[in-house]
C-alpha cells in the first residue's frame, strides 16, 4: 500500500540532503452491482470487502447484509462483480463533485433507495468522546509512516470495535460500516471518530447508516449542522484531549 520516493530536502538556509518519502500507493476498484458498472472507488488497498459492503449501505442499494448475494473480485482487486439478493432499479446518475478526497465516482444509483430517517435520540457520554481521542492520538502504523490518510474508528460504549485507514475520508467511513454489516453490529448502538472535517455529504453517509453519534477531530460546515439537526444526529466537532465542540441540537 506504500512505495518510497527519493526526494531532495531543502533547508531555509538553502542547504540541501538527499531524502526519502513514504507515499500511499492509490488503488482505482470498479464496482458492478448486478451486472451494471455502478461506481469507481480510489481507495487504499486493505479491507475491500467493507468498504464495498459500506458503500452499498450508506449509497442506498442495500438495507442489510442480508441483501448482498456475494461479491466477487477479480484477481488484482480491481474490479467486484456484486450480485444482489434484492432486486434494484439502476438509472444513469449525473455525476456530482463531492467533497471526497479521491477521485470516487458514480455511474447509476438506486431508484428505490430509502430516504434518510430521523436518527434515535442518544445521550453524549464525555467519557465515550475523550476516549475516541485518546485512541485517536495514539496513531496508525499507515499514517505514522505517510501522513497521507485519512482515520475512522467504530466504537460501542466506549470500545473500539474497528479502526479502518483510507487515502479518501468518506472510504474509511464506508470501511467500518461494512465492518459492522459483516460482523452483524447494530450501527444505531454505535458512534464514529473520523479524522476530518464534516461537509454535508459526509452527514449525509452516516445518516444513511444509521450511525447517531459522529466525532470529528475537525469542523463542519454550516449546512452540515444544520443536517445533523434535522436528523437528529449528535455531532461532536474539534474533539481535541482537552476539550470538544457540541453542535447544539
Amino acid at each position: 500500500m506504500t512505495d518510497n520516493l527519493t526526494t531532495t530536502v531543502l533547508y531555509p538556509d538553502g542547504k540541501t540532503e538527499s531524502g526519502t518519502l513514504d507515499v500511499i500507493s492509490e488503488h482505482v476498484l470498479n464496482v458492478i452491482i448486478n451486472g451494471q458498472p455502478s461506481l469507481k472507488l480510489v481507495c487504499t488497498a486493505e479491507n475491500l470487502d467493507e468498504l464495498v459492503m459500506g458503500r452499498l449501505l450508506t449509497d442506498g442499494f442495500i438495507r442489510s447484509a442480508d441483501d448482498v448475494d456475494k461479491m466477487v473480485f477479480c484477481s488484482e482487486k480491481t474490479s467486484v462483480r456484486v450480485f444482489l439478493n434484492n432486486e434494484v432499479k439502476l438509472e444513469d446518475r449525473i455525476n456530482t463533485d463531492k467533497t471526497c478526497c479521491t477521485g470516487n465516482k458514480v455511474y447509476m444509483t438506486n431508484l428505490n433507495a430509502e430516504s434518510l430517517q430521523h436518527l434515535p435520540d442518544v445521550k453524549i457520554v464525555p467519557e465515550y468522546v475523550f476516549g475516541l481521542t485518546s485512541e485517536f492520538a495514539k496513531g496508525s502504523k499507515l499514517h505514522d509512516a505517510t501522513k497521507g490518510n485519512h482515520v475512522c474508528i467504530l466504537a460501542s460504549c466506549g470500545k473500539t470495535l474497528f479502526m479502518s485507514e483510507d487515502i479518501g475520508r468518506h472510504n474509511a467511513v464506508d470501511k467500518v460500516v461494512g465492518y459492522a454489516l459483516f460482523n452483524r453490529i447494530s450501527l444505531a448502538d454505535c458512534m464514529l471518530f473520523i479524522s476530518g472535517r464534516v461537509p454535508v455529504d459526509m452527514v449525509e453517509k452516516v445518516i444513511a447508516a444509521g450511525v447517531p453519534v459522529l466525532v470529528s477531530k475537525s469542523v463542519p460546515t454550516k449546512e452540515s449542522a444544520e443536517l445533523a439537526r434535522k436528523y437528529g444526529l449528535k455531532l461532536v466537532c474539534r474533539a481535541w484531549p482537552d476539550k470538544c465542540d457540541i453542535i447544539v441540537s
